[in-house]
């Protein structure tokens, strides 16, 4: 017997898809988002060793924590609530800085949320549990709506949209989705879905996903991205904390469960809320090991990237530093400061050095007859004279001695740094021998 209830959403039935952006605004103000940004991200290997994984920066300026920061406050949800956990002290001050300009006067707000044990001696034990252990706040803001959202991924989408489809089906959870090539679905949570996307059942990394139908080759995966209507979320979460078989997680517990009792889950389609579309493409990234990192910041280089950060309609927003212009000094036959086809961030010095498709972050002096290429340079790098760099992210704070090579001899690499399988070289200031006592 179903335990789900006939029409969640009353007050707004009949709405119809086409017809209810005009509610979009009332249900973007009912609900309240929650960011799941606890996690290390393992598979970055040293690049999150002092830091969380939506504190990696991206994009010469931004950390992974900005997107869906960004996607809440130009969708019009202005409260938020940030769950931390792993080394998250760099990623409280980012967000400390950058995100305090919400309004309290008018319920707005950007809220950490760290596992303070608040309900037992346990830290987040997933993300199921992140929420339970947060319930006494969300209740006391009194959402018709929660949002949860992973904090580690770099996406532009509409939630308002989002919300729209949620209501207008009636359903109690809606997962937004990302449609992946069949052969590479066994990355991800994959739904079966009837032909109005209802879920039937949804498995987490399976052997052998199910494909969409009428389209054998693609699969719908989740983007770690859930509405619930509040009340649904509240009993699940609590009901799920009594479960001493459960891991607290939505994908592999929370879902499921839903399912095999008949609640009302649908699959909402990115495309349909995604606000940086190429060639027809929504843009996603799960920069989730150091190629994909190195390979979505190099993306950026193009001429016209996937990702366009130039779009004033559907800002990224994030802390900025105040910083001088980038400069580039020197114009001899042999030492000439130049960039080509790259991107370089305010308070970088490129002193008779050459780049080429590369990203430099804030801070970065590049010194006399080096060669940067291909690379990703975080902030406040220092790369001496005659240092090449090719293939590589070099993390914050190196400084790279005088002729260093990375990325030409990747057997010598292997001994001293972190090679990929792809051949991406990752530097890190403890490879160099030396200690920082800074924020990552």
């Amino acid at each position: 017997m179903s335990d789900a209830p006939d029409c969640p959403h009353e007050e707004y039935c009949p709405v119809k898809i086409e017809q209810s952006p005009r509610f979009a605004g009332q249900f973007t103000r009912n609900t309240l988002a929650l960011i799941l940004a606890g996690g290390r991200g393992t598979r970055l290997g040293r690049l999150t060793d002092w830091r969380a994984k939506p504190a990696v920066p991206f994009g010469g300026k931004f950390r992974l924590i900005d997107f869906p920061l960004s996607n809440c406050v130009n969708s019009g949800i202005r409260r938020i609530g940030i769950c931390t956990q792993y080394k998250a002290q760099s990623l409280i001050r980012h967000v400390q800085r950058g995100w305090s300009f919400l309004d309290g006067r008018f319920q707005e707000f950007v809220e950490l949320l760290p596992a303070q044990q608040r309900v037992t001696a346990d830290w987040y034990k997933g993300t199921a549990d992140a929420v339970f252990q947060n319930l006494d706040i969300l209740r006391r803001h009194e959402p018709r709506f929660v949002l949860i959202l992973a904090g580690d991924h770099a996406y532009k989408m509409d939630y308002g949209k989002l919300l729209i489809e949620h209501v207008a089906k009636s359903a109690d959870m809606t997962i937004a989705c990302v449609e992946v090539p069949l052969s590479e679905a066994r990355e991800f949570g994959v739904m079966s879905v009837e032909d109005d996307l209802r879920v039937r059942a949804f498995r987490e990394k399976p052997e052998q996903p199910s494909s969409m139908p009428g389209r054998p080759e693609v699969a719908l995966a989740s983007m770690g991205i859930y509405v619930f209507n509040a009340a649904l979320l509240y009993e699940q979460v609590i009901r799920d904390s009594d479960d001493r078989n459960s891991s607290h997680d939505f994908g592999k517990d929370i879902i499921p469960h839903l399912l095999s009792r008949g609640y009302r889950v649908y699959a909402h389609r990115f495309v349909e809320s995604c606000v940086n579309m190429s060639e027809g493409r929504p843009y996603w990234r799960d920069v989730g090991n150091i190629d994909a990192y190195w390979e979505a910041n190099m993306e950026l280089t193009k001429i016209t990237p996937d990702l366009n950060l130039y779009d004033e309609q559907w800002p990224i927003w994030t802390h900025q530093e105040q910083l001088p212009p980038a400069k580039f000094v020197f114009d001899d036959d042999n030492r000439r400061g130049m960039a080509i086809d790259s991107m370089v961030s305010g308070g970088c010095v490129i002193s008779g050095a050459i780049l080429r498709r590369s990203l430099l972050f804030s801070n970065v002096r590049v010194h006399s007859y080096a060669t940067v290429e291909d690379s990703v340079i975080l902030p406040n790098v220092d790369i001496a004279r005659n240092v090449v760099l090719k293939r590589a992210v070099v993390d914050k704070y190196c400084q790279l001695p005088q002729g260093l090579t990375v990325g030409v001899d990747r057997e010598a690499d292997r001994k001293r740094f972190y090679v990929t399988e792809n051949g991406i070289t990752l530097v890190v200031p403890e490879m160099l021998g030396q200690r920082v006592h800074h924020l990552r």
